[in-house]
């Protein structure tokens, strides 16, 4: 009699998540410290003009657009370091996690690195490097905004330290949102390659339970079959979706293994 197996679901590796998340928190953070430090210098040497004049905001202004060009260049040439060791990491975890499942099950195989792998590792990559380069661009425009709202309301510096300190705290956030977010797909990416390349045509949606507002329709589709390579159709979305594709998706599946007597 022919039987299928099921593996159990393949999860995003909390550790390396930790690692780049505290890795991109560090990179965050010196940024925050060097603009805390000028933006005070300046702030306090036109504290007296303060609203008064337009020559402190034309100053403040001159040393963000320094600042600001400084630290996108760090982070554009620290963002594909950071992205490749991210996706490498990804890939070693999730592949040996799979690697044991079907060794479990009596088939001894060893993933090598073949073309549809590089071009989804070169894509997951990409994807990321864009997103760390995001980083400081946005923090500077929220941070020139609050610098400029300061001095046009005569704000004290302390207050200017406070709103600079928000925006460190919307940041680390931010920086634990994409670290999350692109383990959960980088996993299933490569999980979805690796599948495809033993020929297993259908896997088990398995819903995650981690997330504090859960998906109705991810949720009613927990524990049904979907084609791998097609995907399964999301009525909410109104498209075919991968687990894990959508943001803040933590869905995985489970491998159905056909073709054991």
């Amino acid at each position: 009699m022919i039987k299928t197996r099921t593996l159990a679901p393949v999860h995003p590796n909390q550790g390396t998540q930790a690692i780049f998340r505290r890795r991109l928190d560090k990179l965050i953070k010196e940024m925050h410290d060097s603009v805390m430090y000028w933006v005070q210098a300046s702030y306090k040497a036109n504290e007296p003009e303060i609203a008064q004049d337009e020559l402190p905001a034309a100053a403040l202004q001159k040393v963000l657009k320094k600042l600001g060009r400084r630290w996108e260049k760090k982070f554009k040439e620290l963002g594909p370091k950071l992205a490749e060791y991210y996706a490498k990491s990804a890939d070693m975890r999730s592949r040996k996690q799979l690697e044991q499942m079907l060794y479990d099950h009596g088939m001894s195989v060893k993933f090598k690195m073949t073309r549809p792998m590089q071009d989804v590792m070169k894509a997951s990559i990409e994807e990321q490097v864009k997103l760390i380069s995001n980083i400081p661009q946005q923090y500077f425009t929220q941070v020139q905004g609050a610098v400029m709202r300061s001095v046009q309301t005569g704000r004290d510096l302390n207050q200017l330290s406070k709103d600079l300190q928000s925006r460190l705290k919307i940041e680390k956030k931010r920086a634990a949102l994409i670290a999350r977010d692109q383990n959960n797909k980088m996993t299933a990416n490569f999980v979805r390659v690796r599948q495809q390349e033993l020929g297993i045509k259908q896997a088990i949606w398995v819903h995650s339970l981690g997330g504090k507002v859960p998906r109705p329709s991810h949720k009613k589709n927990d524990g049904k079959p979907y084609d791998v390579e097609k995907g399964w159709y999301d009525p909410d979305e109104g498209e075919y979706i991968q687990p894990g594709m959508l943001i803040n998706c933590r869905c995985v599946s489970r491998s159905i293994i056909p073709g054991f007597e």
